[in-house]
């Protein structure tokens, strides 16, 4: 008979669990809690720009609580995330749980007063960076970014090999027109990136045309070569990947052949699970 108890009291129990995850699971995924996050997350970041200016000593006072409460509400937010998660082990394997948990832990601890006052606000600041956890396209712009740095570096590199031989030769030919221009291979660099981004470029054309009528020609090609031709690959790889990451997830949404999302495949199998243990 105790043993009978204590298997109903554990059942009633792990029953009393899974409504609450259930409950926590469907209140992370409401779009008003997730956009009364974004409020808190923005307000967040208005006081952080609002203690730059100087203001009466009640009002720094006012922000203090303000932003205990906010990180009060922070906490609460991470912990409906990880009490709401079907499957807690792979909670922390996410990279954005792991920053959202990290910036709200070290938010708690009460470092204003103290040598590590600066450290403090750092975070504080960095709390505006949830914004790209809370919302999706945010995550998917960064993830297309990050991924495609790789194919983004060879390009970079070609620009970089670009760019060092037509300093070379600027140095080379304009250096005694204007040294403060072309002095060296550094100083041409930055002369040339001047003309890539269109900065009075015309000006430091037609300071060297007095000298060499056809250096126009130098400054055509490299404009070409950069600002038309290189900055194009680089936005159709970025725009390449984004598109990828779109599709990935579209498909793990569930939106594609109107296919079950994998939280709710992984929430059925949980579901699955905890039957068959209740029934042993």
């Amino acid at each position: 008979m105790t043993e009978f108890n204590n298997t109903i009291d554990k059942n009633l129990m792990s029953s009393q669990n899974r409504g609450l995850q259930e409950r926590l699971f469907h209140l992370r995924n409401n779009k008003l809690f997730e956009l009364f996050v974004i409020v808190v997350i923005v307000f967040s970041a208005l006081m952080i720009g609002a203690k730059t200016y100087d203001m009466p000593v009640w009002v720094l006072q006012l922000m203090a609580v303000l932003d205990w409460a906010v990180t009060l509400i922070f906490l609460f937010e991470i912990s409906v995330r990880y009490i709401g998660e079907p499957n807690k082990k792979y909670f922390f394997t996410k990279f954005w749980n792991v920053f959202d948990t990290l910036i709200v832990v070290v938010s708690l601890i009460p470092v204003d007063n103290s040598e590590l006052a600066i450290i403090g606000r750092l975070v504080r600041i960095f709390r505006v960076l949830r914004m790209i956890s809370i919302i999706p396209e945010l995550r998917i712009l960064l993830n297309s970014l990050v991924k495609a740095l790789p194919q983004l570096s060879y390009v970079m590199l070609l620009m970089f090999i670009i760019f060092y031989i037509y300093a070379a030769v600027g140095s080379t030919f304009f250096s005694h027109i204007n040294p403060d221009l072309w002095g060296d291979i550094s100083i041409s660099l930055l002369t040339l990136f001047r003309v890539m981004t269109f900065e009075d470029w015309t000006d430091v054309m037609y300071e060297t045309m007095e000298v060499y009528p056809l250096s126009w020609a130098y400054y055509l090609t490299f404009i070409f070569f950069t600002a038309f031709a290189f900055l194009n690959m680089v936005i159709g790889i970025v725009v390449n990947v984004l598109e990828e990451e779109r599709a990935l997830a579209r498909i793990e949404l569930g939106e594609d052949n109107n296919e079950p999302s994998m939280q709710d495949l992984q929430r059925q199998l949980d579901e699955i699970k905890h039957l068959l243990q209740a029934r042993q």
